[in-house]
Formats: C-alpha cells, sequence, structure tokens
C-alpha cells in the first residue's frame, strides 16, 4: 500500500534504484551493471560465433550477423560518410549499434526488465566516446587552427554575427553536443519504461481491486506499449550511431 490514500503504488524516480547484489573489492554491483556486463559477453559472443570461423557458403549465424553488419555498414556508416572514408569505422558503428541496441531490449525481456541506457551513465560513456573520437579526427585531418575553425564554424562571410556565432557554435559543439547525445537515447528509454511500470502495476492493480473492465484496457495498453518500445528501441539505437557518424562526417570535412 502507498501513502497516496488509494493504494496504489505508482512508479518513480525509486523503479530505477537497484539495491546491489554482490560487492567485488568495496566496489558495488548491482543489477543494471549485470545486464550491462551480459550484454558486451552477448554481442562479444554472437559475432565471435558469427564471424570466427566464417565460410564463403554461410551458415544461419553467418547469415544472420552479416545482415545485421552489412545493416549497419550500408545503412549508416557509408549514406552518412562514405565507403573511402567510412570503412574504418565500421566496426565500432556496429559493435555500438548492437550494444545499444541489446541494452535497450532488456527492458521488455522477462526477468530483467530494465533498459539499461535508461541510467543515465551509460549512454554518457557512450557519448563521450564519440566525441573524443570527434575531436582526435578532426585534429588529425586539420590541425590546431583547423579545429578551431570547424568547431566555431568560422566563416568570414558572416561579417559582424561572426564572433557571436563562433561563440554559440563552440559552447555547442564542446559542451551542449555530447550532452543532447546521451540524453536523446537515455531519455527516451527512461520515459519508456516508465510508461510500461505504469501500466503493468495499474493492471494488477485494478485487477486486485475487482475493477475487471479497467485492468483489461490497462493490460491491452500494456501490450500495446510493448510493441511501441520494441520500435523505439531499435529506432534510438539507429540514431545514436547515425549522430555519431555525422560527427565524424563533419569533423572530415572543411567546413563544421
Amino acid at each position: 500500500m502507498s501513502d497516496n490514500g488509494c493504494g496504489f503504488p505508482a512508479p518513480g524516480l525509486h523503479s530505477f534504484l537497484f539495491k546491489p547484489i554482490a560487492e567485488v573489492g568495496g566496489f558495488e554491483f548491482n543489477k543494471v551493471m549485470l545486464l550491462a556486463l551480459i550484454t558486451t559477453l552477448l554481442v562479444i559472443t554472437f559475432f565471435w560465433a558469427a564471424f570466427g570461423k566464417a565460410k564463403v557458403v554461410p551458415g544461419k549465424l553467418q547469415m544472420v550477423g552479416e545482415a545485421g553488419y552489412d545493416f549497419v555498414r550500408r545503412g549508416i556508416v557509408y549514406e552518412t560518410l562514405g565507403k573511402r572514408e567510412g570503412e574504418k569505422y565500421v566496426p565500432f558503428m556496429v559493435s555500438l549499434f548492437f550494444f545499444i541496441w541489446i541494452m535497450n531490449i532488456w527492458s521488455v525481456i522477462p526477468l530483467a526488465q530494465f533498459p539499461v541506457s535508461s541510467i543515465i551513465a551509460f549512454p554518457m560513456v557512450l557519448a563521450a566516446i564519440v566525441w573524443l573520437i570527434w575531436v582526435s579526427v578532426t585534429f588529425k585531418r586539420h590541425g590546431f587552427v583547423g579545429f578551431f575553425k570547424n568547431v566555431t564554424g568560422y566563416d568570414k562571410s558572416l561579417g559582424a554575427v561572426l564572433p557571436l556565432v563562433m561563440v554559440i557554435e563552440f559552447f555547442s559543439n564542446l559542451l551542449v553536443r555530447p550532452f543532447t547525445h546521451a540524453v536523446r537515447l537515455f531519455a527516451n528509454m527512461f520515459a519508456g519504461h516508465l510508461m510500461l511500470v505504469m501500466f503493468t502495476v495499474a493492471s494488477w492493480y485494478l485487477l486486485n481491486s475487482w475493477m475487471i473492465p479497467a485492468a483489461g484496457v490497462s493490460f491491452v495498453m500494456t501490450m500495446v506499449m510493448i510493441l511501441f518500445e520494441l520500435f523505439v528501441q531499435a529506432v534510438q539505437a539507429y540514431v545514436f550511431v547515425l549522430l555519431a557518424c555525422s560527427y565524424i562526417q563533419g569533423a572530415l570535412a572543411e567546413h563544421h
């Protein structure tokens, strides 16, 4: 029973907090960390199994792996960076896509039922890695002066507004960009999980209150939300990688 007078256990921030399940060297290890570790092992194991002994005539597992790999390579990397520039980034982008996707999918897996990326620390680390790659590629391609022009949007044709534009672009690229990159993924998974918890708890609450028709409607909405979340989970992985590629493309270009 909750403290709001009606007994409905409304979900909230406590739905994203987990007690430690183990302690390793003074470091607490909880459910979210376990799911992230399992995700890592799943991605590595799948691609190792699919391509460890690749054959000219692929088996079923290799065919699935090739389809996933080719989707990211042709559908995201080549479309954004081109084949010549993008090929060396394909392994990273494929790993990033499937890592994020599986972290998201845990939301609808029984027993797990939690999207790892709804904890902002995980999207922030991934966004930071992309940001570091973007900075290093820009420096390598353009040098210090070119990097400064790239991140500030330097363009003499802007005239008197150039200083203002440079300040805005500088803070936007170096500070706001990694933040928004992470928050976009985090916010969608956070909101989606909250909605799933809401309708799931409401179905059980209404059923126990003998409000059968209302419980049925809530249960139907739970199923609809699960299907919608399956779509959103894949889209958010796609968008995260697409943005990562677009940032790198901007680093390779002469002007941001």
